[in-house]
């Protein structure tokens, strides 16, 4: 099963990036990574299990651990979306339910 890991890895220079993508590179089920040395962060996409994923880039000797943000932005961001949504689409029914009855009277 295809899935997507994301890890925090403590990157300071090319040599760091190296590594890691050299470990990668080298292992199976990864079907793609991106290596983020700015966010030293570390997407990893094919079918890999994660903690597979966070010990061979351990091997590099990099600080690594699961990226503690995107759990929870994820759902955060994608329910207000739905919500604003849902309330502009009341008011719409609700501005031509009210517009159609003045039409007719005048």
């Amino acid at each position: 099963m295809s899935q997507t890991v994301v890890l925090k890895v403590g990157m300071s220079c090319q040599g760091c990036v190296g590594a890691v993508n050299r470990v990668l590179g080298k292992m199976e089920g990864v079907e793609s990574f991106d290596i983020d040395i700015k966010e030293q962060k570390v997407t990893v996409k094919g079918n890999v299990e994660p903690e597979a994923v966070i010990q061979t880039v351990s091997k590099t000797g990099k600080k690594t651990s699961y990226w503690p943000v995107e759990a929870e932005a994820e759902p955060k961001s994608v329910a207000k979306p739905k919500a604003e949504v849902e309330t502009k689409t009341e008011v719409k029914v609700d501005a031509k339910a009210d517009a159609e009855p003045k039409l007719a009277e005048a």
